[in-house]
Parts: C-alpha cells; structure tokens; sequence
C-alpha cells in the first residue's frame, strides 16, 4: 500500500510541475526540453541548481565554464530556448527584454538494465539511468509594473489598519 501512496504522490507532483509550466507559457514564458539524456538525473541536477533563477547572460557563462559534463548539454538547451524566446517575441530585442531562467527541473528518464559478471557464476545489475530536462526562460517585469503594484498594496494595509484602529 505504501508503493501506490509514493506512486500517487510522485504522479501529483508531476501534474502540478507539468500546470506551472503551461500557466508560464501562456503568460510569456518559453520552455525547452531535453529528453533522454544519457546522464544520471543526481549529476544534470548538481549543475541545474547552478543556473536555476540566473540571468541569460550570466547563465551562459556559468555553463560555459563548468567542468561537469552535464553543463554542456545544458548550454545547448539554453541556447535553444533563447532562440525560441527570440521566435515568439519578434518585436522585441533580447537585449531589453533581460531575460532569466525562470525554472529548471530534472526528473528520471528511463533506465537500461545490463548485467556485469561477478564472481562464482553470479551477476551483478548495473543500471545505466537517464534524465529529462525541463527549462523555462522568462523575461524580468519591467521597473516601472514593479513599482506601481507596490504602492497599491501599501494603501490597502494602511485601510486595514485605519478600520482596525476605528473599532
């Protein structure tokens, strides 16, 4: 019984990643996948996590300096959804746009199962894993959208304050 709750955990997980990542894209944002990497999930996240939230540009450079073999086909991906962003939003340059990740996640592909010769006759399994990549690419609000919801929400606490105080 314990299997089916992680099943059905793991399931709604998904479906909720899978709902964030088309609510972004209706507003904007561009996503890319990358399947079937043949790259454990446990090292694609070590270097994922590095550009996770980072601007394009600064990204770029991180994956391009990286040492770990995963970073390079990260930079592809990147490069990709770059390309795509630039597709969907011809009117705008992407030197203005400032662009960001918005959101990496790694989950497991599939596994291929080979057997290694062991000792005595036996046979030890070796599990080859591999992952999907998904990565969103959104630009940053302008300042001026920024600034001006702030203030809104400041009057509507000081209105909450000024009832609380007339009671």
């Amino acid at each position: 019984m314990e299997k089916t709750e992680k099943k059905t955990k793991r399931a709604v997980v998904k479906r909720e990643k899978l709902n964030a990542v088309k609510e972004a894209a209706k507003k904007g944002a561009v996503t890319a996948y990358l399947k079937n990497v043949p790259t454990s999930p446990r090292k694609m996240r070590l270097v994922a996590d590095l550009i996770r939230g980072q601007r394009v540009s600064n990204a770029l450079s991180i994956l391009k300096f990286e040492r770990k073999h995963p970073s390079a086909k990260l930079e592809k991906l990147l490069l990709s959804a770059i390309s795509s962003w630039e597709i969907k939003n011809s009117d705008t340059k992407l030197e203005d746009a400032d662009l960001f990740v918005k959101e990496v996640f790694v989950d497991g592909g599939r596994i291929l199962k080979r057997l290694r010769p062991a000792p005595q006759g036996r046979a030890h399994r070796i599990r080859k894993r591999s992952n999907h990549v998904t990565l969103v690419v959104d630009a940053l609000a302008p300042k001026g959208v920024a600034e001006k919801s702030e203030p809104v929400e400041k009057e509507k606490k000081e209105k909450k304050t000024k009832k609380v105080k007339k009671k």
